[in-house]
C-alpha cells in the first residue's frame, strides 16, 4: 500500500501518487519501491523546494519500459497544478545502488520541471545516496536500508571537497552571474559542502546556511544572512543580484574551498 501522506502538501501526495502508480504500471514486475530524498526527506522542503524522488527498479529499464517512462514523465509537467512542475528524479538500478562501488552510473533522470528524460549520474552521487539512506520518506516499497549499505563518512567528504575545487566555476558556468537566483545557490552549495567536509553529514539548505554562520569566520554572516533571507524570493530570471553580492558569493565559495 502506498503512503498516503509523503509531505505536507496534499497537492503534492496526489501528484506522487500518481507518479508512483503511473511507474508501478510502466515497470510491472521490475518495480521495486518508490522513495523521497532531497529536501523532504530532510523535513525542509516547502513551496520553493523541488520534490526530489527515487524509484528503485530490478534491472535497467529495457525499451518499452523506458518509451512508457518517458511517456508519463513528457507529461505531468503540462497537467494543472503546482508540484506537477517540480519533480525531479532518477530510476535506480537496485545493483548500483548497492554499494559505493555503483556510484556514477548514469540511470534515467528527469530535471526539475523537464519534460525530456535523459541518462545521468545526476542522482547517483554520495549526498544523495546518504540522504535516501539516513532520512529517505518510503511511499512504498521496502525501507531504504535493506536496498543499500552505508555511504561511509570519507566518501561523502572527499566528494565535498573535491566539488568546491570549482564549484563557483561549475555553478556559474550554467547559472548565469546576472541573475540573483544564481548568487544564493552558489552560496547554499559552497555552505552545504563545508558542512559536510566538517561533518560526515548533509544538511538541507537552510541548515547548512545556519550552521555555516554558527561555526564559519563571522565576517561572511552578513552574506549568509542575505541568501537566507532572500530565499523566499524564488527564481526570477530578471532579478539582479544585489550590488556586490556576486563578488561575495565567490569570495565565500573560495574561503570555504580553503578551509575545507
Amino acid at each position: 500500500m502506498l503512503n498516503p501522506h509523503p509531505t505536507r502538501y496534499a497537492e503534492l501526495n496526489g501528484v506522487l501518487h500518481d507518479l508512483v502508480t503511473s511507474a508501478q504500471s510502466a515497470l510491472g514486475e521490475s518495480f521495486v519501491g518508490a522513495y523521497l530524498q532531497g529536501s523532504f526527506a530532510l523535513g525542509a522542503g516547502d513551496l520553493h523546494s523541488d520534490c526530489d524522488f527515487l524509484v528503485v527498479v530490478r534491472e535497467r529499464p529495457d525499451a518499452g519500459q523506458e518509451a512508457a517512462l518517458r511517456a508519463l514523465h513528457r507529461d505531468l509537467p503540462h497537467r494543472e497544478g503546482h508540484w506537477h512542475r517540480h519533480l525531479e528524479g532518477s530510476y535506480a538500478v537496485a545493483r548500483d545502488l548497492r554499494s559505493v562501488e555503483g556510484l556514477g552510473r548514469e540511470w534515467l533522470y528527469v530535471d526539475h520541471g523537464a519534460d525530456e528524460m535523459r541518462w545521468s549520474e545526476h542522482c547517483n552521487q554520495p549526498w544523495t545516496r546518504w540522504i535516501l539512506r539516513e532520512h529517505g520518506v518510503t511511499i512504498v516499497g521496502p525501507c531504504p536500508v535493506e536496498l543499500m549499505d552505508a555511504v561511509p563518512d570519507h566518501v561523502l567528504r572527499e566528494s565535498a571537497r573535491a566539488g568546491l575545487v570549482t564549484l563557483a566555476d561549475d555553478v556559474l558556468r550554467w547559472c548565469p552571474p546576472t541573475i540573483a537566483w544564481c548568487q544564493r545557490y552558489l552560496v547554499v552549495q559552497a555552505s552545504r559542502s563545508m558542512y559536510t567536509v566538517r561533518t560526515g553529514e548533509v544538511a538541507s539548505k537552510r541548515d547548512a546556511l545556519r550552521w555555516a554562520m554558527m561555526h564559519g569566520d563571522p565576517r561572511w554572516r552578513p552574506l549568509l544572512q542575505q541568501v537566507l533571507a532572500d530565499r523566499d524570493l524564488g527564481l526570477d530570471p530578471l532579478a539582479e543580484p544585489r550590488p556586490g553580492s556576486m563578488e561575495a558569493a565567490r569570495e565565500f565559495a573560495a574561503y570555504v574551498a580553503a578551509v575545507a
